[in-house]
């Protein structure tokens, strides 16, 4: 297989970014097609639209072998691609060649390296078989082009096909699930193959940016020709040796077949067949940047194909004429030999790999700081570690855009369909290298401010008249400098102290508030947390209350506090509660904490005020005393009815009567169905589901929740809630309160003391104890021509502009999504500033500034070069699971599939070079946009599988409307890391591979992580070695399927795989449950409902499936 790897752009400022990888050959699918129900898609073939330009743009990849290699032979180790496994009776489909590219400084400015135009080679075609059916017209992603910039490859060698029986069976494996729609029985899709070459010439810098690129043979790319006979003598594989089918280093150089050439980056070689077919012309499809470097784990040259091991014999000599790709029959299925049955149509190797591009950005961007000072830089990716210093423009850890480069009008924007949105996350936690925003404290006069929009001093700030005035540079106002900030200019314009000030030099800061800024003119009262403890039957029973108590003893010593304070200024105060209230009143002058009984839950009071909220330290022994006797009190409780509704309204009026904002932590069993405010029935009802009535699954029961939730909001009471369901308790409703008031859902479904204890106390500890900011409003400031319409997250808002935040921590985000009003101008750009007011933990009203300055574009390749999918995905997924509360879960799928396949026809109209209808052209930065999405579409709220209950997809649902684009990455997209490839010393995190069946080895362990669930999956050929160093047991058999912690073992494997473990949770904001999943165990299935790439048992499409759903969409739109 042919992968001609081409240099992508080097974006603004020096940047470098991700490029495909080498992928390892592998089966697909892993599962006999019988079980997987029908694609949803319908069928990927029909008629070539009138798209037929010229051909192929840029260099690209020949069509995927399609027999898959054994089981042990997929994994290419450390997750980067090997080619050429061919085991014992493969074929692959067509010469391969790699050839290895020098990089070029990054920092290179734009056009200094010369770039190359790429011939599309026309092969030459063999005919054979019967003439086609009209239902034989079929497509395929053959061959991968990354069609931009300087690529060096291979001329065409001159080698073909082997005979007809070197075709893919497309009925073979998967019966009834081609893509999006099977072959006739016995019939195979043709195969395609579009060849490059290389010349040079000079830069021209209106290139398009770099893309993409697949070929499809129903749209009329070239094809290979057809060779018979077996290897030449001096043609070898590409890959490593087949007894080692997880090795890791590049293999040696090949020989190369008579009559091929190796081109290197510094000359173009001559074309190799001079006759042009008409349409066929030289090409340039110039992006800017360097050449690539030596991909990892590819191998060298790779000249022809492997046989069945056979002598070598004389190659066939080439056909003269050509023909029309799309003329070619597909052979018959009865007439491919039996070991060819089985094959798939598309290499998943030839498509774009998400840990490809992930390593490449680490590689290219982890090492150097990322400063923030030059504006519409795009970011490093989430996944790569890197240093931020801020230099004028907020951190990305702050903001994160969908697009760094904005379209200058709103037709543009319409055009290209690409949301303009920024996902904020203002209290974000900093790595401790990086310095927390300094506070900026201007006494009385309060900070300085845009007297007509009212925007915040900042770095964009104009200063005019010698200084004495500024102007806003969010509305051009000219105000007034106050006499005590006034300072001279220097002769650039720029005041002499402004790297003195943070609010001048830096894009996030604060400002200590003055009492202006806060409620009713008086400074505010530190907050408090209070608990509110369930004691039904289910809750006394599981053992929940006694390990709760326990572990609040030594919590409460761990409050946050701000800076170097010796304890915490926030009051506790102690609810239980059934059918009934229960408050205490811990006085530190009692001797034993006080119990009232509030049974009026209708009319719901707080039956105290001092002693109900104290100081830790002053009440400890009667706390204490309190938290020993509450599981004793209720040990022998019959009440299994609950409410909720009147607890939160109690725990609000409480915070009211202190006069404070704070905090309450729910623990909650049940479905509340006792009489009271707030009561629910069971509504559990799945046969709505794929029904019009299934959003009201996931909309609340009763308004009563909203009513109470915006009381929480002015009150700033924020609610934590943790659910312990048995069974059904409805989450849609419950999840209400605090999703409105910006808290936090945690769920234990079936909690058990000795399973859930440690995932449970570790996630209580991390919520206590972070810092939250409370009582919070946010706006966000945009300068004139665009403006916030929109916003995602765990909120509240009365009106249009202000975000209400009962409470915010450092893992919550609140997406924007933008939209023009005017016209924007290149020069100037657009900026947003995001003000978030907020009370910290000590009771200090502050307010925190983030600044951001991007691009404006009139070009749209500009757009699509400073684009970020992760972003993109996070705002995409967040809009579908809001948009799943008002429409059919189908319409909000068809939505998003029909607004990424507009964003990447637009490109491909605009943007990309013309070549042939049938290739898929994706932007370089965008080649992710169709695996991801297809995630989101697959996930359990959009497509739910049999096992998913109502309950879990509410509460993902509102889980992901706050996630940040790191946790949505991993989320949609799990981490597969295989640990017995990397060297035990190695303190590295192994190399993750992709999320597919095919890439697993049953030789080997894996880790897969998605920021909730962790599994060790365990090969059933695992050495006997490797289990006895990790499970303590001598064999595979006597592994205890479902164990959810690892013996501690004092050998370097056990101690590397549990150290992995606790770093991969140190990386999430929540506690990640282990479970041991063996091969062929019935836990596997739950285990391979997170391989994304391949196709789940709901129906969600695989990700080649996908793909090319979306090549046929983008097609229909551009005829």
């Amino acid at each position: 297989m042919n992968v001609n790897q081409s240099a992508p752009p080097l974006p603004p400022f020096g940047q470098s970014q991700p490029v495909y990888p080498g992928y390892h050959q592998s089966s697909y699918g892993g599962q006999p097609g019988s079980t997987a129900p029908p694609t949803p898609y319908g069928a990927y073939n029909g008629p070539v639209p009138g798209y037929q330009q010229t051909p192929p743009q840029g260099v690209s990849r020949a069509p995927p072998s399609s027999e898959a290699p054994p089981a042990s032979t997929a994994q290419a180790s450390c997750g980067q691609a090997v080619y050429g496994q061919f085991g014992q009776g493969d074929v692959q489909n067509g010469p391969s060649s790699t050839v290895q590219m020098q990089r070029f400084p990054g920092s290179q400015p734009f056009g200094s390296v010369p770039l190359a135009p790429v011939v599309s080679q026309p092969t030459v075609l063999q005919p054979y078989g019967p003439p086609p059916t009209s239902a034989q017209v079929t497509a395929q992603l053959a061959g991968m082009q990354i069609s931009g910039a300087v690529a060096p490859a291979l001329p065409p060698l001159g080698l073909g096909y082997g005979p007809p029986t070197s075709l893919a069976s497309a009925s073979g494996s998967f019966p009834n699930s081609g893509l999006y729609g099977s072959y006739p029985q016995g019939q195979a899709p043709p195969l395609s193959q579009a060849q490059g070459h290389l010349g040079a010439q000079p830069p021209q810098r209106s290139a398009p940016p770099q893309a993409s690129s697949f070929t499809s043979p129903a749209s009329g790319g070239p094809r290979m020709p057809s060779m018979t006979g077996p290897l030449l003598s001096g043609q070898g594989f590409g890959g490593p040796s087949l007894s080692q089918p997880n090795h890791v280093s590049s293999p040696p150089p090949q020989a190369l077949p008579p009559g091929t050439q190796m081109t290197g980056p510094p000359g173009p070689p001559p074309p190799m067949h001079s006759s042009q077919q008409p349409g066929y012309q030289l090409q340039q499809n110039g992006s800017f940047g360097p050449a690539r470097g030596p991909q990892p784990n590819y191998g060298s040259p790779y000249p022809g194909a492997p046989t069945f091991g056979s002598q070598p014999g004389p190659p066939q000599p080439l056909p003269p004429k050509r023909l029309d790709p799309d003329a070619i029959p597909s052979p018959q299925l009865n007439e491919l030999p039996p070991q060819q049955k089985t094959r798939h149509r598309i290499d998943p190797d030839a498509i774009p790999s998400p840990i490809q591009v992930i390593e490449d950005d680490r590689n290219n961007r982890g090492s150097e700081p990322f400063v923030t000072g030059v504006r519409g830089q795009v970011p490093p990716l989430v996944t790569t570690n890197f240093l931020v210093k801020d230099q004028g423009n907020a951190s990305p850890r702050y903001i994160r855009c969908t697009s760094y480069n904005i379209p200058c009008t709103s037709d543009m924007a319409k055009q290209a369909q690409v949301p303009l949105a920024a996902v904020i996350k203002p209290l974000a936690r900093l790595p401790p290298e990086e310095a927390s925003p300094y506070v900026v404290d201007h006494g009385e006069s309060g900070p300085l401010r845009c007297n007509r929009c009212k925007a915040y001093m900042c770095p964009f700030m104009q200063f005019v008249e010698g200084g004495r005035r500024f102007q806003c540079c969010f509305c051009s106002c000219i105000n007034d400098v106050p006499p005590q900030y006034f300072q001279h200019l220097d002769h650039t314009g720029k005041r002499v102290d402004a790297y003195d000030r943070p609010e001048l030099s830096l894009g996030s800061y604060e400002f200590l508030a003055t009492v202006d800024y806060c409620k009713n003119n008086k400074f505010p009262s530190p907050p408090a947390f209070i608990f509110m403890i369930d004691v039904s039957y289910n809750a006394i029973r599981s053992g929940l209350v006694r390990l709760l108590c326990e572990e609040l003893k030594s919590l409460i010593d761990f409050l946050p506090r701000e800076g170097g304070a010796e304890e915490s200024a926030i009051r506790v105060g102690f609810v239980t509660y059934n059918k009934v209230l229960h408050f205490y009143n811990v006085k530190s002058s009692l001797a034993q904490p006080q119990m009232m009984v509030v049974s009026d839950v209708a009319d719901m009071f707080v039956p105290l005020l001092d002693g109900f909220l104290v100081n830790v330290s002053e009440s400890r022994a009667v706390i204490t005393s309190l938290l020993d006797q509450i599981p004793e009190m209720f040990a022998d409780t019959r009440e299994t009815e609950t409410v909720f509704a009147p607890v939160i309204q109690a725990g609000m009026e409480a915070l009211k009567a202190a006069e404070c904002a704070g905090k309450l932590f729910l623990f909650h069993t049940s479905l509340p169905i006792a009489e009271a405010p707030g009561k629910l029935k069971n509504r559990d009802d799945r046969k709505l589901i794929n029904t019009d009535k299934e959003k009201t699954l996931f909309q609340p029961q009763t308004g009563a929740y909203q009513t109470l939730a915006k009381e929480c909001v002015a009150q700033g009471c924020c609610v934590d809630l943790f659910l312990f369901p048995n069974q059904y308790v409805d989450v849609a409703t419950l999840s209400v309160v605090p999703q409105l008031t910006g808290g936090s859902v945690y769920k234990y479904t079936c909690f058990q003391v000795e399973n859930d204890q440690e995932r449970f106390l570790s996630d209580l500890r991390r919520d206590v104890q972070k810092v939250v900011g409370f009582d919070a409003v946010m706006r966000v400031r945009t300068s004139t021509g665009i403006r916030a319409v929109d916003f995602f997250g765990a909120f509240y808002m009365s009106n249009t502009t202000d975000v209400e935040l009962a409470g915010l921590d450092g893992d919550k985000t609140v997406t924007v999504e933008f939209k023009h009003d005017d016209r924007l101008n290149e020069e100037s750009g657009a900026l947003l500033q995001c003000a978030l007011l907020y009370t910290s933990c000590a009771g200090q009203r502050r307010l925190r500034i983030h600044n951001l300055a991007l691009n404006c574009c009139t070009q749209l390749a500009d757009l699509y070069r400073n684009c970020e999918t992760d972003t993109l995905i996070n705002y995409m997924a967040k809009f579908a699971y809001r948009g799943v509360l008002n429409s059919p879960v189908k319409t909000v799928r068809d939505t998003l599939i029909t607004q990424c396949a507009q964003i990447l026809a637009c490109y491909r109209k605009n943007c990309a070079s013309p070549s042939s209808a049938g290739q898929l052209i994706l932007p370089e930065c965008m080649k992710l946009l169709p695996v991801y999405l297809n995630c989101v579409l697959k996930s359990d709220v959009l497509q739910p599988g049999a096992e998913v209950t109502t309950d879990d997809r509410a509460y993902v649902r509102q889980l992901v409307t706050s996630m940040d684009v790191a946790e949505t990455n991993v989320f949609f997209y799990p981490r597969l890391l295989p640990l017995t490839k990397s060297p035990i010393e190695s303190a590295t995190e192994p190399p993750a591979v992709r999320a597919s069946e095919e890439r697993l080895s049953n030789g080997d362990i894996y880790l897969l992580e998605n920021g909730l669930n962790l599994f060790l999956w365990v090969g059933a050929s695992v050495q006997q070695g490797v289990v006895q160093s990790l499970f303590s047991v001598s064999s595979f058999s006597q592994i205890t399927s479902g164990l959810s912690v690892l013996p501690v073992l004092e050998n370097p494997l056990s101690k590397k795989v549990r150290g992995l473990i606790d770093s991969l949770r140190a990386q999430r904001s929540r506690y990640m449950k282990l479970i041991v999943v063996k091969q062929e165990d019935k836990l596997e299935m739950l285990f391979k409902h997170f391989l994304v790439e391949d196709k789940s048992l709901s129906g969600g499409a695989s990700y080649v499936d996908f793909l090319c759903h979306m090549h046929k969409e983008i097609r229909q739109l551009l005829s």
